[in-house]
């Protein structure tokens, strides 16, 4: 399978995954509620969210989805480029995309990003969230410490 249908298919599948577990928390859940599934460790919590990490620039909808968009009209057009510049580059930027996406569903469909992933000592989050921080990571590390120990 080539790189490019991979990563189309891995970037669907993370936008469906996290767009299916936000529809059974959605569905099972009230706004605030919380399963302990490892008490005092781990929670499912349902956590409405206007902001963006941490909460912050909360209900600044127009400026995220603006940001989002214009994110991802840079993804297509840089995506050509960005398959030939290396793996962790190419799919950490697929992950990042497929996140940015995925949450970017959740303000157009409910004005907020639904989060639930709750490990009690750090905000709420979710698998969108997940993509997005393991992407950049990706990104980062190509950047910084591959092409130093390949120039070194």
């Amino acid at each position: 399978m080539s790189g490019r249908m991979t990563a189309a298919f891995f970037f669907l599948g993370t936008v469906l995954l996290d767009q299916i577990v936000k529809f059974y928390v959605e569905l099972t859940l009230l706004p605030g509620e919380s399963i302990p599934v490892a008490p005092q460790i781990f929670h499912i919590t349902y956590v409405l969210n206007p902001g963006a990490a941490f909460g912050i620039f909360r209900h600044q909808q127009w400026l995220f989805l603006v940001t989002a968009a214009a994110f991802s009209i840079c993804f297509l057009f840089f995506y050509a480029r960005l398959c030939r510049s290396g793996a962790l580059i190419h799919y950490g930027s697929v992950a990042l995309a497929a996140g940015a996406v995925s949450n970017m569903i959740d303000r157009i469909r409910t004005g907020h990003v639904v989060d639930f992933f709750d490990f009690r000592i750090w905000p709420v989050f979710n698998v969108a969230d997940i993509a997005i921080v393991a992407g950049t990571a990706a990104v980062l590390w190509a950047f910084f410490v591959q092409r130093r120990e390949i120039a070194g």
